[in-house]
């Protein structure tokens, strides 16, 4: 199955949820105020957002009085047009700057950050990168032995400390090791939660100051994990993120097995927060760089075309 056909297969859920509702709406009906509110319902219980759906609605209304849009099909090919520019060009995961290139990972439990690490890792060791991973959640045993195995999958090296050690300590000794041994690249996992009376976000701002005394401009990219399966609750958590520490890209995983793929829409449109990498799948080569026309193409099927 070719890379598209993955996207595809792994949107099913989101495009039948939306695209099934669309034709509910439309078919052999008018365009007017009553579908047109139809369609706006639809729009934000796919997760889209209200900004997002607001500005698609408002359009359509407009299109629709002065007559340009007509019928289902010309609906169909605006929602693409106005789907595309809402996510813009593609910003996917490259590295630049000098060597090493540090990556600081954030998310709370459970939404496949340690997982997306090590596919991201050994995406780029199969791209010819010496990659180091920074076992910085030290407050889960699980996590760190979790790390160990992606790192030896991947062929990433990796330094931790004892379990219950100071996160910011082995963030700063992942990028000086990087640095002595001429590696190309950082990765370093963090805790989702604590166990300790350390509130989360303050921890993440130490190890993220940290990692810049080790190697002043790092991090250079801060990338949020968040699960597409929770809905707005990945819009709360990016928000939260990013007003704490600065997120400069997202990993937006289990695509594969959600209704709620819309939630792209609605972090660019609300945080403008590019989303860099998507899950789509459990292979190690499911994830991948997040391309908006791609994207479309999958979640509408053959619509808009």
């Amino acid at each position: 199955m070719g890379l598209f056909d993955r996207l595809k297969k792994g949107l099913t859920k989101t495009r039948q949820n939306f695209v099934g509702r669309l034709d509910e709406v439309f078919k052999g009906r008018k365009i007017d105020d009553s579908t047109i509110d139809e369609f706006e319902e639809i729009l934000i219980t796919s997760d889209i957002g209200m900004d997002a759906t607001m500005e698609i609605i408002d359009g359509l209304r407009e299109e629709v009085g002065a007559g340009r849009i007509k019928d289902y099909e010309g609906v169909k090919r605006y929602l693409k047009q106005e789907m595309l520019r809402i996510l813009g060009l593609p910003q996917p995961f490259v590295l630049y700057q000098e060597r090493p290139f540090v990556v600081l990972t954030l998310g709370v439990n459970g939404v496949g950050k340690t997982t997306t690490i090590g596919k991201l890792a050994s995406r780029l060791y199969s791209e010819g990168h010496s990659v180091i991973l920074a076992a910085s959640d030290t407050f889960r045993a699980a996590a760190i032995e979790q790390l160990e195995i992606w790192a030896e999958r991947s062929g990433a090296q990796i330094v931790k400390h004892q379990s219950g050690s100071d996160p910011a300590a082995v963030a700063f000794d992942a990028v000086e090791a990087a640095k002595a041994r001429g590696v190309d690249v950082v990765i370093v996992d963090t805790a989702g939660r604590l166990h300790t009376k350390m509130p989360l976000m303050e921890e993440l701002k130490k190890i993220k100051r940290v990692i810049n005394k080790a190697m002043p401009g790092a991090p250079h990219e801060t990338l949020l994990v968040v699960d597409a399966t929770t809905g707005q609750n990945a819009l709360r958590q990016a928000k939260m993120f990013n007003d704490a520490i600065g997120v400069t890209g997202i990993a937006l995983t289990k695509l594969d097995g959600t209704a709620k793929g819309g939630i792209v829409f609605a972090i660019k449109k609300e945080l403008n927060i590019p989303v860099r990498l998507i899950g789509v799948g459990e292979g190690i080569d499911d994830l991948r760089d997040f391309i908006p026309g791609e994207f479309v193409d999958a979640l509408l099927g053959n619509e808009g075309e």
